[in-house]
């Protein structure tokens, strides 16, 4: 994976926590990532080359006065102000490749000097086994602070370690495994042929981010929240504050838009097409 820096300008020094979104249903975590992106009015700082990601070009998706930017694949933002680089990721990983292409961003958040990396990802509605909305949308966490995923700081904020996890189950073991360098081929993950339903997180971008940082003595939390396909920009509002929160953001160094902290970017005006033609009706 190859940092291409914008001209005249270079990652801050003091932007020590990354960001980024692992794809997954309803695309939550890019869209969160966009909030976040809009709201503080991180600059983009460079773009990232890696040979495992689709190739994908489009208008800006923050500005709206046309001023020649283009949107690439993976991205690079940074907000001095909060002390943090927000990597956005607008198309897939080659299938078959995620663990490669984890194991190259693991590569780029250490040698750029992070220390923390969230990750923002969202699970099938479906699979859901304890549903409680009394209190709203719940968000679940997963941390490399201790062996069995759990973290203080996350469980202070009401969050629930995620459920699945355990890191002696087949799949995640096997993704540790390549995390930390095995000659096994990520074709044959033992998810694939016979897949259980202990299998489904670890099958999941976030799971194999999640490994390949870790395993590179990084700091790593993953917000993860469940949703459907459809309209996601709520559970996008949700996650982006759940992130706030851990990484105690100000709200001063927040641009905010004309109804509070939020600025909603500009590309999500248009994010079920144009307005219909009023003269058919």
């Amino acid at each position: 994976m190859e940092f291409i820096t914008e001209p005249g300008k270079q990652p801050h020094p003091d932007c020590s926590t990354m960001i980024l979104p692992a794809l997954s249903i309803g695309n939550v975590g890019q869209l969160a990532v966009d909030l976040l992106v809009s709201s503080t009015g991180a600059e983009r700082i460079g773009y990232l080359d890696d040979p495992y990601t689709l190739p994908c070009v489009g208008n800006d998706a923050y500005g709206p006065i046309p001023s020649g930017d283009l949107a690439l694949p993976l991205e690079a933002y940074q907000s001095p102000a909060n002390a943090m680089t927000l990597v956005q990721q607008r198309s897939p990983v080659i299938k078959g490749m995620m663990v490669e292409y984890a194991k190259n961003m693991a590569e780029f958040a250490a040698a750029s000097g992070k220390k923390h990396v969230v990750i923002l990802s969202s699970l099938e509605f479906a699979r859901w086994q304890r549903i409680d909305m009394s209190s709203g949308l719940q968000i679940y966490y997963l941390s490399s602070s201790n062996t069995d995923g759990t973290d203080d700081s996350c469980a202070q904020l009401g969050w629930r370690r995620l459920q699945d996890y355990d890191p002696t189950q087949r799949s995640w073991n096997y993704l540790s495994s390549l995390a930390q360098g095995s000659t096994m081929q990520e074709s044959t993950l033992p998810f694939e042929d016979e897949p259980e339903e202990e299998d489904y997180c670890a099958s999941l971008p976030f799971a194999a981010l999640f490994s390949c940082l870790k395993a590179k003595g990084l700091k790593v939390t993953c917000i993860l929240c469940y949703c459907s396909e459809g309209d996601n920009m709520a559970d996008s509002f949700e996650l982006a504050e759940a992130a706030s929160k851990l990484l105690q953001l100000k709200p001063d160094n927040f641009i905010g838009g004309d109804d509070g902290k939020w600025r909603i970017p500009f590309s999500w005006k248009t994010v079920y097409g144009p307005p219909p033609d009023l003269s058919m009706f």
